[in-house]
């Protein structure tokens, strides 16, 4: 009997660990394998599955994750919303370390990965002007404030391809265009996710100034290892919002965003 799910959540071990009735499900796809097994478990009158991006013992690269696989086997478990929260950088003063940017808009700085299931015969072009759901952001958004978590509404994530973290020359060029936040996994994921209809939302968790934030000479540059630690003292506000989250979203409701219909007019 094939297993079925209700939302996705591209995270690791401390998202379920403590949750009961966890079940692990492998998953093969027409791309290949996904980064590991599924975890799906119950959290209220919903299942969610859990797939940590990176494999469950981080020894995926950026680059190398395969985002087709890991999207479309959420797909084929009947998943429509999906979560991803994921340690970003930060390349505006405003935004803290610590603190939460709910993106509206990224900037494709990666090459080389797989980002369409739609490489002919069958050819569809589809929006990107929004490519992140509405409806699920203003979710996250109002379910933050709720919770007192310092979240900011709006942002634009520049995706570099990885996994070296940027020059101090690239990250004041990112800055001085005004971008908000700088990650890694962003892309393809959430255009992927468009072209399944799925709704997708980013949840970026700073962990750090960026090397190259206007006026400031003495940031250190960014290590693996101080990231990690900032998300995992974070980790906990983390599991509050996404399951808050997951708790009030209605998934009888109907889905008047663009994810819902966003193959309807692009054309073959």
């Amino acid at each position: 009997m094939q297993k079925k799910a209700d939302v996705g959540v591209f995270g690791g071990s401390g998202f379920y660990s403590f949750l009961s009735d966890v079940e692990e499900v492998h998953i093969e796809t027409p791309y290949g394998s996904p980064s590991d097994t599924f975890r799906l478990a119950r959290l209220g009158d919903k299942v969610v599955a859990f797939l940590p991006r990176h494999g469950s013992k981080h020894t995926i690269p950026p680059h190398k994750i395969n985002y087709r696989a890991n999207l479309w086997a959420m797909h084929s478990l009947g998943v429509r919303h999906i979560i991803a929260p994921g340690a970003v950088g930060s390349l505006q003063a405003h935004i803290a370390p610590g603190e939460f940017v709910i993106c509206d808009q990224f900037v494709n700085r990666t090459w080389g990965r797989a980002d369409t299931f739609f490489e002919g015969p069958e050819v569809r072009h589809v929006s990107a002007a929004d490519p992140y759901c509405p409806r699920l952001r203003a979710l996250i958004a109002n379910v933050a404030e709720d919770l007192g978590i310092k979240a900011h509404p709006n942002g634009t994530m520049v995706v570099i391809n990885g996994p070296r973290f940027s020059t101090r020359a690239e990250s004041r060029e990112y800055s001085a265009n005004g971008w908000h936040v700088i990650g890694m996994t962003g892309y393809p994921e959430a255009m992927l996710a468009r072209e399944l209809e799925i709704c997708y939302a980013n949840i970026s968790l700073v962990t750090d100034y960026d090397v190259g934030l206007e006026g400031r000479s003495d940031i250190e540059a960014v290590t693996h290892q101080a990231v990690m630690e900032v998300f995992a003292k974070n980790v906990d506000n983390v599991k509050r919002l996404l399951f808050s989250v997951i708790e009030r979203l209605p998934l009888d409701a109907e889905r008047n965003c663009v994810c819902a219909t966003a193959l309807a007019s692009t054309g073959e």
